[in-house]
């Protein structure tokens, strides 16, 4: 019998699409979130189809079609001449392959979606500036003064939930950091497409671009090697730190390096990995998101993996089966998808960064792949329905 209540920890995207999917089984859900109220940091994000089919059963996906931009395309680029290389078709290609649209947003975008979707269920309601942090049961039950069956944390990469599980994952600094700036449209260059995502790719780092409509303008987040500033996703960049950014693409086209020089007050958060370990406890705690498995970004998967977890875990819990067997369940089948995702963004980092003779061995096979056959290497991940 499934159970009626849930106490889901964060209220950002993972955590607000596990309410909705939880109430959408008639399920109730306190959200508890840590801030005084919901500012979501950060610019850019890629939806991808797997992730925007489960917006679309949740009823949040009109809000942002009619906000966010579909790209044509996706190209990869090469960052030392600017020559493409190769692309996947998105736009109306991804909708009919791959049955949802590939969008690109503003994170506030998404966020808002999900907290007036949120706000508006009689089933749902959030707690701000209220921590949960160690005995969660106790916590919640001083604060709404009721217990909850199941507890769902979704509180990101430092999660105070996983931290108090035993035998959980543990967070790792992969000694990269994510650049991120943005610059208005009237000041795109002619060789940055304004219908497309691209990444440019160069020895030992990357660089992405893509439009956003909100700003009127572009997200640009450079992924290089570098120091953490510790738990921040919003650290101020010194000029010392600049100057070793700007090492980085000492061989990369005067252009993109000029781009760079030119961009202001970028910002950098550190890019954290969840290693291996238990996603729940058992009985009655389990972790989604970031808080579960947060991984690089070179698969662009961050935001559609918590996406998936948040509606199958609804699901699962939703089900005939014992609340053990479904956290049971649950971890056993994320578990094998978020290798498969891991897996493609270490080739992808192999693949982006290479120098040398695999780099020019990369720039002819990619510019023998027609788009048709590489879009058909993307539908295990793209073409994916969660359920």
């Amino acid at each position: 019998m499934p159970i009626e209540s849930v106490a889901i920890i964060g209220a950002g995207m993972a955590g607000l699409t596990a309410a909705l999917a939880f109430a959408h089984h008639g399920i109730a859900c306190d959200i508890f979130e840590e801030a005084a109220a919901l500012i979501e940091v950060g610019a850019g994000l890629q939806i991808s189809p797997n992730a925007s089919h489960v917006l679309s059963e949740l009823g949040v996906l009109p809000a942002l079609e009619a906000v966010w931009t579909e790209p044509e395309r996706i190209a990869l680029v090469s960052g030392t001449s600017l020559r493409p290389l190769a692309h996947v078709p998105a736009g109306r290609f991804a909708r009919e392959r791959w049955g949802a649209p590939y969008g690109v947003l503003h994170r506030a975008t998404l966020q808002k979606a999900l907290l007036e979707a949120v706000e508006q269920s009689p089933l749902c309601k959030i707690h701000l500036d209220t921590p949960v942090r160690k005995d969660p049961h106790g916590t919640l039950a001083g604060i709404t003064g009721r217990t909850y069956p199941l507890i769902v944390g979704a509180d990101g990469v430092w999660s105070n939930l996983r931290a108090d599980m035993p035998d959980s994952p543990q967070p790792d600094f992969s000694r990269n950091v994510a650049w991120r700036f943005t610059i208005p449209g009237s000041a795109r260059p002619d060789w940055l497409a304004a219908d497309q995502v691209t990444a440019f790719l160069g020895p030992s780092t990357h660089v992405v671009a893509y439009p956003l409509k909100e700003i009127d303008g572009f997200n640009v987040v450079a992924i290089a090697s570098g120091i953490s500033p510790g738990k921040t996703w919003d650290a101020q960049a010194s000029d010392a730190q600049r100057r070793m950014l700007l090492g980085q693409f000492h061989r990369w086209d005067r252009r993109i390096i000029q781009l760079i020089e030119r961009a202001e007050q970028p910002t950098f958060w550190p890019l954290y990995q969840v290693g291996a370990g238990r996603w729940h406890n058992g009985r009655d705690r389990v972790l989604i998101g970031d808080a579960a498995h947060a991984m690089m970004p070179f698969a662009a998967q961050g935001a559609s993996m918590a996406i998936e977890d948040a509606f199958v875990l609804a699901n699962r819990v939703a089900g005939p089966l014992s609340l053990t067997q479904a956290l049971a369940d649950f971890e056993s089948e994320r578990t094998r998808r978020i290798a498969k995702v891991r897996a493609r963004g270490l080739f992808n980092r192999f693949a982006y960064h290479a120098r040398g003779p695999i780099r020019l061995g990369r720039d002819i096979v990619l510019s023998l792949r027609p788009p048709q056959s590489l879009a058909a290497d993307f539908d295990w991940l793209y073409g994916f329905k969660a359920r």
